[in-house]
């Protein structure tokens, strides 16, 4: 009972996150057999990176997933949220993971491009030890937002916004895991959860929180959920513009 309950208070979002590189939707120019991210998970050694591309494509994901695929700790910073006093800690905990433990890790830092120029060079001497990997991600260029340094010792890899199909595939799996709702667009959720009434939601409005996403797969998951949590208060039978 506590397991269930603490699932469902889970949000849908980190619920439906991709659990290896096959399941990541979107960015197959990067994933798929025989491209850069695929070759660097098979190759057995992680290498840093930074990852650029707008919010919701998947970039903290990808990192989450090299951490796991290289039985790495994984340590994650915000950039808005963490200074001197974070990174610092971070590094201690990376030479615990490795002269106590025998442990490599990864540092992802979150919207890296905030960091100022001091900051980003505070990682690089760890980062040319084999401390770190480090892996950054950024809405920005990094060509313009980072040091030279710290792009010398990192490969870019740019992420796309999603296409629409990758959404619909993204709308079809969040409708599935998200009670009380019945895709009219797709197959059935096959969820099994036949205590509840089930609401069906019409191709129109599928196509509409589509649009709204505006290439952003978080936040398609976060308008199914707000809309299974409206709809199931309400009553509602259907969905439909």
């Amino acid at each position: 009972m506590a397991e269930e309950w603490a699932s469902r208070n889970v949000p849908l979002a980190e619920r439906l996150r991709p659990r290896t590189l096959v399941e990541v939707i979107g960015q197959d120019h990067l994933t798929g057999a025989g491209m850069p991210l695929a070759i660097a998970f098979a190759s057995g050694k992680p290498h840093s990176m930074i990852l650029w591309g707008p919010p919701g494509v998947g970039k903290t994901t990808i990192a989450r997933l090299m951490a796991h695929a290289f039985e790495s700790d994984f340590i994650a910073l915000s950039a808005v949220l963490s200074g001197v006093k974070e990174i610092r800690e971070a590094i201690e905990r990376a030479r615990v993971n490795r002269d106590n433990l025998n442990r490599a890790t990864i540092l992802f830092v979150d919207g890296v491009h905030r960091f100022n120029k001091s900051q980003q060079d505070a990682f690089l001497p760890h980062v040319e030890s084999g401390l770190v990997t480090f892996i950054g991600a950024t809405t920005e260029n990094p060509s313009f937002e980072l040091n030279n340094a710290l792009l010398s010792r990192a490969s870019v890899y740019v992420l796309n916004p999603l296409d629409d199909a990758a959404l619909a595939l993204i709308f079809e799996r969040a409708v599935a895991a998200s009670s009380p709702f019945r895709s009219l667009t797709g197959p059935s959720t096959g969820s099994g959860r036949t205590a509840r009434k089930e609401i069906a939601i019409d191709a129109e409005a599928k196509t509409r929180m589509i649009n709204m996403a505006d290439g952003d797969g978080r936040r398609l998951i976060n308008l199914v959920e707000q809309l299974a949590i409206a709809a199931d208060s309400s009553g509602a039978k259907s969905i439909n513009t």
